[in-house]
Parts: C-alpha cells; sequence; structure tokens
C-alpha cells in the first residue's frame, strides 16, 4: 500500500504526458483526482497504524547490494504525519490551480512528480533513498520557479538549485561519512541507528554531522543559509510556494530528527547549544527582517525561516544533557513535528492567499491595498484567520507547538528560550501590521475592484485552515502519533 501512495501520482504523470490529446480541463481534474485518491490512501494508512510498530507498512528489497543500499521505506510517528501533510498540500495545490491556464499538462505533471518525490522522501528508511528524493525535489522544484514564476523567475530558480543543490553535496559527504564508519558498511538508516558508527571517533564524528548539519540547514533553511528562500517564493507562482515552504523546507527538520539525531546521538549532544543558538538566531532574525518588508509574499517567506527556527530549537534543545527531565526532551521534539505540521498548514494557506492578492491588483505591495474586507469577505476573513494562527493564538495548531517547545526547551536552554520568545512578540507585530493594512480603513487598489475569492482558491485555502483549528483544539489524535516516536528518539539520545 505503501507503495502505491508514493508512486500513484508519478504514474498519473506519465498517463498525462502520454495522452497529448487530453484537453486541459480533462488535465486538470485528473490532476486533483489523483491527489484527492492519494489522500484517501494516506488517511486509510493512518486509520489503520498499528500502535505497536517500530515502522508499519514496511518495505525492504535488495536494491545496490554492492554498497548495502536497499529499497527500504516504512512510516512512522515522525514520518506520517508529514505524509498526510503532503498529500493535502498538494491537493490544495491541484484544487487551486484549477484555473491556471499556461501549459496546464506539464505544470499538473511537475507537481504530481513533486508529489511522489516528497511522499518518497518521507518514507525513506535508506540513506541513498532519501539522497534520491532529496536531490529530485530540488529538480522538480527548479522548473516550477523557472516555467511558472513571475519576471525575475529565471535567476531565483537559478539560485535556488545552486544553493540547494551545494546543500545536497555536503549532505552526500555526511552519509558517505556514516557509510564508511559502519561496520559491517550499510547506509540503511535503521541499522545506522542501531550501530551508532560514530561513537567516539572525535573529529570525524564532528566531520560528518557539520556535513549533514549544512545539507539540512541549507533546505530548511536556518541563517546564514536563507538567502536563497526569499527571492525564490517571491517569483514562484503561488501553488510553488505553497509547496516550498510546506513541503519542501520539512525536508530539512524533518533530516535532523530522522538521520542527524538518531545516527549521531554524541555528537549531536555534544553541540546541541550550537544548533540551539542557530535555532534562536533563526527565530529572532527571520521576524525581525520579516517586520521590514513592504512585501506581502516576501514577508511570508521570511516568517518560514522564523518559524523553522522554532523547530531546531526544539530539537537542539532535546540534545542538551543538562535537561534531565526526559518528559522536557520529550516535549521538545514532539512540539518540533508537531510544528513541521501546523506551519505547513499556515503557510501553504498564506502562500495561496499572496498568489490571489496578486492574481487580482498585479503587485505583493501591502501600501497599495486597503480596505479589502468590504470588497473580499472571503478573503479577508481566511488571510485573518491565517496571521492569527501563525503568530501563535491558543485555539491554533501553532500554539499548540510552540507551547511544546517553548516548555520543552526552557529547563535546558533558558537563556535562549526567554530570548526565542520575542520572535512572537515581533511576528504579532508584522501580521497585525499586514492585516491593517490590507484589510481595514478605506478601500485602495491598483485595480478597479478586487474580486473576492472563487470557490476553487476557498475550497483550496479553507480546509487547510479548518485542520489548523482542529489541531489547535483537539491535538490528541496528532500528539499520540508523534509522542511515541518522539519518546523512542530521546532514548537513542539518552542522557
Amino acid at each position: 500500500m505503501l507503495n502505491v501512495v508514493v508512486f500513484l501520482p508519478l504514474a498519473v504523470a506519465a498517463v498525462l504526458l502520454a495522452l497529448p490529446r487530453l484537453g486541459d480541463r480533462a488535465v486538470r481534474w485528473t490532476w486533483v483526482g489523483a491527489t484527492a485518491t492519494d489522500l484517501a490512501l494516506v488517511i486509510g494508512l493512518w486509520v489503520a497504524y498499528p500502535d505497536d510498530a517500530e515502522y508499519a507498512y514496511e518495505v525492504n528489497h535488495r536494491w545496490i547490494p554492492s554498497v548495502s543500499s536497499g529499497y527500504h521505506i516504512g512510516v512512522d510517528g515522525l514520518s506520517l504525519p508529514l505524509v498526510a501533510l503532503t498529500a493535502l498540500l498538494f491537493l490544495a495545490c491541484a484544487v487551486y490551480s484549477l484555473r491556471e491556464t499556461r501549459r496546464v499538462r506539464a505544470y499538473a505533471a511537475l507537481f504530481l512528480f513533486l508529489e511522489t518525490v516528497c511522499l518518497g522522501l518521507f518514507v525513506s528508511l535508506d540513506l541513498i533513498v532519501f539522497f534520491v528524493f532529496f536531490d529530485l525535489s530540488i529538480v522538480g522544484m527548479y522548473f516550477v520557479i523557472a516555467g511558472w514564476g513571475h519576471r525575475d523567475a529565471a535567476r531565483a530558480a537559478l539560485k535556488f538549485f545552486l544553493y540547494t543543490f551545494l546543500g545536497s553535496l555536503a549532505l552526500l559527504l555526511g552519509f558517505i561519512g556514516l557509510y564508511l564508519a559502519a561496520d559491517p558498511h550499510t547506509f540503511d538508516i535503521v541499522e545506522l541507528t542501531r550501530q551508532n558508527p560514530l561513537a567516539d571517533k572525535g573529529t570525524m564524528a564532528v566531520l560528518v554531522l557539520l556535513a549533514i548539519g549544512v545539507g539540512l540547514a541549507v533546505k530548511t533553511p536556518t541563517v546564514p543559509f536563507h538567502t536563497w528562500l526569499p527571492p525564490a517564493h517571491t517569483e514562484a507562482p503561488a501553488a510553488g510556494s505553497a509547496v516550498l515552504a510546506g513541503v519542501l523546507l520539512k525536508m530539512g527538520t524533518y533530516g535532523f530528527v530522522r538521520i542527524a539525531m538518531p545516527a549521531l546521538p554524541d555528537t549531536w549532544r555534544d553541540y546541541a547549544m550550537v544548533i540551539v543558538v542557530v535555532g534562536v538566531v533563526s527565530v529572532v532574525y527571520g521576524a525581525l527582517v520579516a517586520l521590514a518588508q513592504r512585501d506581502f509574499k516576501r514577508m511570508i517567506a521570511y516568517t518560514s525561516v522564523n518559524h523553522m527556527g522554532y523547530v531546531v530549537l526544539g530539537l537542539g534543545a532535546a540534545g542538551v544533557v543538562a535537561s534531565s527531565i526526559s518528559e522536557a526532551r520529550d516535549l521538545a521534539v514532539t512540539g518540533a513535528v508537531t510544528q513541521m505540521v501546523s506551519h505547513g498548514l499556515i503557510t501553504g494557506a498564506l502562500f495561496l492567499l499572496a498568489g490571489a492578492l496578486h492574481e487580482r491588483g498585479g503587485t505583493y505591495e501591502m501600501d497599495r491595498y486597503g480596505g479589502l474586507a468590504g470588497q473580499a469577505p472571503r478573503f479577508a476573513a481566511l488571510t485573518a484567520l491565517a496571521a492569527f494562527a501563525s503568530l501563535g493564538l491558543p485555539g491554533f495548531s501553532g500554539f499548540i507547538a510552540e507551547f511544546q517547545i517553548f516548555t520543552g526547551s526552557l529547563g535546558s536552554a533558558p537563556v535562549s528560550t526567554a530570548i526565542a520568545f520575542l520572535g512572537i512578540l515581533i511576528t504579532a507585530a508584522l501580521f497585525l501590521r499586514a492585516v491593517q493594512q490590507l484589510l481595514l480603513g478605506g478601500f485602495r487598489s491598483p485595480t478597479d475592484g478586487f474580486r473576492d475569492l472563487t470557490a476553487s482558491e476557498t475550497a483550496s485555502i479553507a480546509p487547510l485552515m479548518v485542520l489548523a483549528v482542529v489541531i489547535g483544539v483537539f491535538p490528541r489524535f496528532l500528539l499520540d502519533l508523534i509522542e511515541p516516536a518522539s519518546q523512542a528518539v530521546n532514548a537513542i539520545l539518552g542522557g
């Protein structure tokens, strides 16, 4: 079943490309049908998920036996929520794109290819399989930005590709280091976790963690590896930005919790405070730079640096040995994974809303708009809801995630956690300013009128916000899945 979930979108993409006479309308609805079917299958996996399994729906076949690399996939409480998030966001993007008119067949096929790549990465239990999907995501997003982006899309796509490809090369070096240290040599993540091959290896362990950390930090991205993100988001089409922020950024943070922490537990503990500092700097810097933006989409892009910083803070704090309370470490990791899901829902919705704004006004500059609440009540309601959710108000998924991260981090890194609290205040200021400029006051728009969201736009954005509220009010169904896997990671970290 897991193979079907991963490769169904790619199979549909191949069918679309093999049927050139299929009209654009049929292509759009086939795209929606494929993503909806995939989401239904993921929901089925969630409902039938066995509580006592280390990895569920596991598949393990020989692939490259000469280097002990196999096609090994499976899901647990860390990966299944991200698989579900991926399926939901790609369905939202397909529905949002029902009005797309530019090279529809290629656009749909590219997004279906990207969906398979993203799902494949989150279920990978082999470093080579993980790396293949990691690299293919760079290729797919490059073509989305370059082919359907705005005026300076080619330059932004090239910067995105070069930065993230360089990061992937660093990641590959780290993976090779893990392989060479293992005895017997293997790329299998489960086996590497059991072996802890770099225990007491000193400099080599540090270099391997540095290579893996840099590769994943570029993708996350953390400061100072974030500079590719704002231009990529600004120039990408709305659906591309939603996938980039909602799914692709999680590949970096997921790599930390799936590979770096369990495969290098001793070195992660030794340098945990460095990771905490990187997270805090990303939190504060991302919020401050977002506050300085006048471009709505660019502002949202910098808030992604801020929100991913919270994830890095939580994962780093879990490795600080001074946190002797195991419940606190479990809270930090659970909160970090919950933040990945929350950020994907909320920021995905915000980028789709930014796309609707640009489609109607031709610009993302916030000072060109005003009083949109009177002209477009659905747009205003969803924008205000997403803004309040992003700043972490109670009742939304962001509050559940950030509360856990701060509670789990405060005991082991009190000063860093206290500084990170400033990020919430700055984020509140920037989103309240955006809501005031865009929605309140007298009507102002670069065009004569401002149409409200269409039915397809509303149908793509509203479910994301509904789920953010559901998680914020009834988080147990998500936390019950994540917590046992978080405890397993912290048992490996020890301390």
